[in-house]
């Protein structure tokens, strides 16, 4: 761009010189002849969100999916850049016009030079497209929706403590270092437990949890020397029910569709979390509270568009860990939980209607839903051989299922047969961490009582004889080939090939065995095993999705 070429869109020839291809598939080169037609339409262009990886993943081509026909209906030509051909959104018939080409700064300017639209919107491409906003709006860009400005104080970590402050919302505690005796002198305010990450992650990449100082000191050491230009970010962990909302705002008005609610505590990332929709667990006050939050953001913020807000509430204060100005990975499951196409509102809001033109003023909470719906992880571990199998900050699923159900067992039921959880054998298999044996005993006595027959690695073994609870002892060796219907581990250091619980964890993966590694993810599964052999599941229609 700065030598002054410019490149010219050719048609992607999907009919290979058979009879001229007509489908509206653009790709970039450099040579006289332009392929693409005029038009006099008035356009929109959509980013999407690339190629499909750990951290963001389909979920974000249902968003762009469905902005496309909003805008489509509100009769403008919608052209998506997207670079991946294994999406709904690269489909021939979604778009007016595709173009496949990377998304990054150049790239998208040529197009929208090409295009001369109306706008870009940024919102539901994830974090890469989100990242564009910025130096597409430098460059003269219209970014609908959200202004850049805003977006920038969500994504700057000092400018949104400052404004939580102002807002009075409570976050954890923490701070950026950019070196070790920073980090001796914000650990020793703080404290410990501390979550540590590197600076621009995508999916929690290389975040961690620490609870010892020289762990935290090797983390900070050695992200340093990895990326000297930016900090690595240290907060106090704070244990803890994790909530989220996705909210839509028009600058004023707020609609709430509802607040979900996380099975494993804080310190998992949300995308490997069990989502319970609506929260099971919440007080009216802490849910009022979580109301009020968000829609003080929303306002300060002036968002225009999607809101996603996470909070964690440790029994007495309710704090926010982080808020996203776009659509996040869970906008499809609250859409479909809710019966409404919050996509589409979201995209008109964009486009300058007031939420109040759909019947949304001021600040709406939507009706619980009938059913509850469940949003439950899917994993591929088993296909990359030396990966941690254990859930922890950074993300590992590939994908996620959901079941709506009459209550949450009910519902998470039909998640696990929906993710290859078919539980033929009523046994499991337990290898517990030492600081997790005490704690998971009235859990392990419940299933025991149950039915199940539990075996248990030695020391687990030991732990529930001495409180009583039948278990057959086996090795490790003996652990790695039993034919069980569950294995729950919770390892005591991860991510360490040469310990015995990785190994087990690996082999049950190998073996296509369900593996769990949280003991709040282990009483949720097996209330709803347990349920399910009490009340079969019982089949009823989905609600069609449709606007108010």
């Amino acid at each position: 761009m700065a030598a002054g070429l410019v490149p010219a869109y050719k048609i992607v020839d999907t009919c290979a010189g058979e009879f001229p291809a007509a489908t509206p598939y653009y790709y970039s080169t450099y040579e006289a002849e332009d392929e693409r037609p005029e038009s006099h339409r008035p356009r929109i262009v959509v980013l999407g969100a690339g190629p499909i990886r750990i951290g963001q993943g389909i979920e974000f081509d249902y968003s762009t999916v469905h902005a496309v026909k909003a805008l489509r209906e509100a009769g403008y030509e919608a052209v998506i850049i997207n670079n991946n051909p294994e999406t709904v959104s690269t489909d021939f018939d979604i778009s007016d016009r595709l173009y496949f080409e990377p998304l990054t700064v150049e790239d998208v300017l040529h197009v929208v030079r090409r295009e001369k639209p109306d706008g870009v919107l940024v919102q539901f491409g994830g974090q890469t497209a989100l990242n564009l906003a910025g130096p597409l709006r430098d460059a003269g860009v219209r970014i609908l929706g959200t202004s850049v400005r805003s977006l920038d104080i969500s994504e700057d970590r000092e400018k949104f403590s400052l404004l939580l402050t102002a807002l009075g919302i409570e976050r954890p505690e923490g701070g950026g270092v950019w070196s070790l005796p920073a980090c001796e002198a914000l650990l020793h305010r703080i404290g410990l437990p501390v979550v540590v990450r590197p600076s621009y992650v995508l999916g929690g990449q290389g975040m961690e949890i620490a609870d010892t100082a020289e762990r935290v000191r090797v983390f900070v050491a050695d992200a340093l020397a990895r990326d000297p230009a930016h900090p690595v970010l240290i907060d106090r962990y704070v244990e803890g029910l994790e909530v989220e909302v996705d909210a839509i705002s028009d600058g004023t008005s707020v609609l709430i569709p509802g607040i979900m609610e996380h099975v494993e505590r804080a310190g998992v990332h949300s995308g490997d979390s069990i989502a319970l929709f609506p929260a099971q667990h919440l007080s009216e006050g802490v849910a009022a509270a979580i109301v009020v939050s968000t829609v003080r953001l929303a306002r300060a913020l002036k968002v225009q568009g999607f809101l996603n807000i996470q909070f964690v509430y440790d029994g007495t204060r309710l704090y926010v860990l982080e808020a996203n100005l776009r659509a996040s990975r869970t906008v499809p499951f609250v859409s479909k939980a809710v019966g409404m196409p919050l996509v589409q509102v979201a995209t008109r809001v964009m486009l300058g209607d007031a939420l109040a033109d759909f019947g949304f003023s001021d600040v709406h909470q939507l009706p619980a839903p009938s059913r509850v719906a469940v949003k439950a992880p899917v994993f591929s571990m088993e296909k990359l051989p030396r990966a941690e199998a254990a859930v922890g900050p950074e993300m590992r699923s590939t994908g996620e299922v959901m079941g709506l159900g009459a209550d949450a067992a009910d519902a998470l039921h039909r998640a696990l047969v929906a993710a290859g959880w078919h539980g033929r054998e009523r046994s499991i298999l337990v290898s517990l961490a030492d600081r997790h044996k005490e704690q998971a005993l009235p859990l392990l006595r419940e299933v025991a009582a149950a039915g199940f027959r539990l075996l248990a690695t030695p020391n687990t073994a030991a732990a529930l004889h001495r409180a009583g609870i039948p278990a057959e002892a086996v090795t490790f060796d003996q652990a790695a080939e039993l034919p069980v219907g569950l294995v729950l581990n919770t390892p005591t250091r991860g991510a360490d090939p040469s310990r015995r619980g990785f190994q087990l964890r690996r082999s049950a993966l190998a073996r296509r065995i369900p593996c769990v590694t949280s003991l709040d993810t282990a009483a949720a599964v097996l209330a709803a095993l347990i349920r399910a052999g009490e009340h079969p599941p019982v089949v009823s229609p989905l609600a069609p999705s449709a606007l108010p």
